[in-house]
């Protein structure tokens, strides 16, 4: 078992000017550590796969940056990572070749990070050929807990190694929390076989919290998920060389407020470089196996590319929800129904699981049973009303493709109880393309400036998500209300110029006699409320308030403090 072992350097030019310190980190974190800010320029350096073993924590504070040209981040199942970014001071990982002003066609310059669970998956075959889990026995198809496996990118360095493996018993499993985190130009595999994706969650617990994170170019697909209850908010991935949200293995988790642009990071092959799907969706391994992807999507906004593929494809039994979306310059089709995904398995309706058409017709309280029969539905929780495939209440914009909405026809979507809008006018604010050029045979027009905010038909909805404690209740369409652009101040998006944020007006506040401050909040953005005694002092922070779109009037309840108060946009 290797230690920890993290070694600084400075780095001196050929003139001897002063560069950047590094911090190399080059073994295995065994003992909880925590990677603070370093001084301005100074960062951290990956040199090779690195594992936060089980039992170590890995704390990394806010404004931390890491610079890496080959290795890689992997949090082990029973360890935890803590990445406690904000949106002024963001963890940024990314490459060397990294200049924080311009946007680059670059990936494949360094790893990704991958954080494994013990949550469910299903993980029964895969080729056709059985997979053993880390005690070399057969995974089983029903979820008793036994099954698990190796993930993607990550292989054995020697007999014995379980580092690599993902998957459990433990549904509410806590590897950590994430937020405010930019993963730039990755996806480089060190002597291993395959390539690694942008985030990577394999099993991940439902107690995990995961909040605004970015993926910024990367060779594979931007996020994804293996099975699982994992939940994310806030998530932006753009210009990825394969899919750019990827289910597979039984996720049964949420999403609320993502934007995925698809484009290419390399002059690769698609799948490789140049953009595939927007969502693609696995049920389990072997369609009739448990868990299955059952899963509740909210207020996505989808931009593809005009000689791109596909928004959502659909294999192996998956069931997902998706209500409040944005879906514009789908380069294929809405809906795509794949069936398998071609590695051995069999698609809907094989073994007595429901047929392709039945899922957009049954409603969410269909659920599978285990191998004697009893019903598993502590498994499928995501979901809460309609049926077990849906779109419902959003906007369709620009999709040109003869057969665009075909499918997604035939099983309904286009019905009006769904309340699908196929919109005349942008339901964003403001698109700038590049112009046309020829990447692994695509014809690519990359985005280049970007309003995301709601326009138009996507202005407001009359649905909103449920209150049950994960949700905000978003009266609009899309990732971005009219008003309010969530990527400002943290992502790489705004730091390469690609995002409009003139939007992002201070609160207007009012002042009432030192115990309360009044205020017009932006629904599904979050305040802190600020006070302080006279002007020599500084700002401290009161509470963090989530807004509702109303005036808010905010009251100290220890109605003690006499001074001064302000509101501050998180």
């Amino acid at each position: 078992m290797k230690k920890q072992f993290i070694v600084a350097g400075a780095m001196l030019s050929a003139g001897l000017a002063a560069q950047a310190a590094v911090t190399y980190i080059n073994s295995d974190i065994s003992t909880s550590t925590t990677l603070p800010k370093l001084g301005a320029g100074d960062y951290y350096s990956l040199t090779n796969q690195v594992y936060v073993l089980p039992g170590a924590t890995l704390t990394i504070e806010a404004g931390a940056l890491f610079k890496s040209d080959l290795g890689s981040l992997a949090v082990s199942r029973g360890a935890q990572i803590f990445v406690q970014g904000t949106k002024d001071e963001p963890v940024i990982m990314t490459s060397v070749g990294d200049d924080f002003t311009n946007w680059r066609e670059a990936a494949n310059e360094w790893g990704n990070l991958t954080i494994c669970g013990n949550g469910l998956i299903s993980a029964s075959a895969y080729g056709g050929v059985a997979v053993t889990n880390d005690m070399g026995v057969v995974n089983p198809t029903q979820p008793t807990g036994a099954a698990n496996r190796t993930m993607e990118g990550l292989s054995a360095a020697f007999p014995g190694d379980t580092r690599h493996y993902y998957g459990g018993n433990n549904d509410n499993d806590d590897s950590g929390s994430i937020q405010y985190l930019s993963l730039r130009y990755g996806g480089k595999v060190i002597g291993l076989g395959n390539e690694l994706n942008g985030l990577s969650l394999g099993g991940v617990g439902e107690a995990t919290d995961i909040d605004y994170v970015e993926i910024m170019n990367n060779v594979d697909d931007g996020i994804e998920i293996w099975g699982g209850k994992v939940h994310l908010k806030h998530v932006s991935i753009w210009n990825i060389g394969d899919d750019s949200f990827d289910i597979d293995q039984g996720w049964r988790g949420r999403a609320q407020f993502g934007l995925l642009v698809q484009g290419y990071s390399l002059n690769a092959s698609q799948g490789s470089g140049v953009g595939d799907n927007a969502f693609e969706h696995d049920g389990a391994e072997q369609s009739d196996a448990q868990p299955v992807t059952t899963a509740e999507i909210y207020n996505f906004t989808v931009i593809g590319q005009p000689d791109g593929d596909h928004g959502t494809t659909w294999r192996d039994n998956a069931r997902v929800q998706y209500r409040n979306c944005i879906w514009m310059d789908l380069g294929e089709d809405l809906v795509k129904n794949d069936n398998s995904d071609g590695d051995g398995g069999a698609g809907y309706g094989f073994n007595g699981t429901l047929s392709w058409a039945a899922i957009w017709a049954t409603s969410y309280t269909q659920v599978p049973t285990n191998a004697v029969g009893v019903p598993t539905w502590n498994l499928y929780t995501a979901q809460s009303e309609g049926y077990l495939a849906q779109i419902t209440d959003s906007v369709f914009y620009n999709n040109l493709k003869a057969s665009a909405y075909t499918t997604a026809y035939s099983v309904g979507v286009t019905n009006a109880a769904n309340n699908n809008v196929i919109a005349a006018s942008s339901p964003i604010q403001s698109i700038t393309r590049a112009a046309p050029v020829v990447k692994g045979g695509k014809v690519m027009t990359r985005v280049t400036y970007l309003n995301p905010c709601a326009n138009n038909d996507a202005a407001t909805s009359s649905r909103v998500a449920p209150k049950n404690g994960f949700y905000s209740q978003a009266a609009y369409k899309g990732a971005f209300s009219p008003s309010y652009n969530w990527l400002a101040g943290w992502s790489a998006a705004d730091q390469f110029g690609m995002i409009d944020t003139s939007m992002n007006a201070a609160p207007t506040v009012s002042l009432d006699l030192g115990a309360s401050v009044s205020f017009q909040s932006e629904l599904g953005v979050s305040y802190t409320v600020q006070f302080r005694a006279d002007l020599m002092n500084p700002w401290t922070d009161l509470d963090t308030v989530e807004g509702t779109g109303e005036v808010i009037n905010y009251v100290d309840v220890g109605l003690s403090n006499s001074g001064f108060y302000q509101v501050v946009l998180n």
